[in-house]
Parts: structure tokens; C-alpha cells; sequence
């Protein structure tokens, strides 16, 4: 799959697998307060499409992201890492 430069791969790990052709990944970025400069975890749970069933809670997932392909769906999961 080629990806152009404009399309965002995110990380993370997989939290649910129970709809078809759909996981749940959970995607944990570190911020610093802008004015207090401590660090914390910011977390998002996100959809990703998947063609097949291969992917199981707790696997570690690449995605891209792609055009929407539903109500909730903005990324595709490319691989496991």
C-alpha cells in the first residue's frame, strides 16, 4: 500500500475485535502542559477497517489514515507491529 505524505499513521494497541470488519485501537500520545510543563497521557480510541478477522484484543497495530468509510471510520489498519 503506498501512503503520500499527507496521510497520517498512527500506532496502537487493539482494545476490541467484536465488530465485523472493524476494530477498536487505542492510540496513547504524550503531552507537556503548556504552562506547568508536566507530561501526561492523552488517549484515543479510534475505528479502524480491517478486511479480515486476523487481529485480536491486545495486538499492536500500525494504521493510516484514508478517506471516511463510514459514520466513524477514518483509518485502516496496515499491519502489526
Amino acid at each position: 500500500m503506498t501512503t503520500t505524505s499527507s496521510n497520517q499513521i498512527l500506532v496502537g494497541n487493539v482494545v476490541s475485535a467484536k465488530m465485523a470488519k472493524t476494530v477498536v485501537v487505542e492510540v496513547r500520545t504524550r503531552k507537556r502542559h503548556p504552562k506547568y510543563h508536566k507530561s501526561y497521557t492523552v488517549s484515543k480510541r479510534l475505528k479502524a477497517h480491517v478486511e479480515s478477522g486476523e487481529y485480536v484484543v491486545g495486538d499492536k497495530v500500525s494504521m493510516v489514515s484514508v478517506k471516511p468509510i463510514s459514520k466513524d471510520k477514518r483509518f485502516k489498519v496496515i499491519s502489526k507491529t
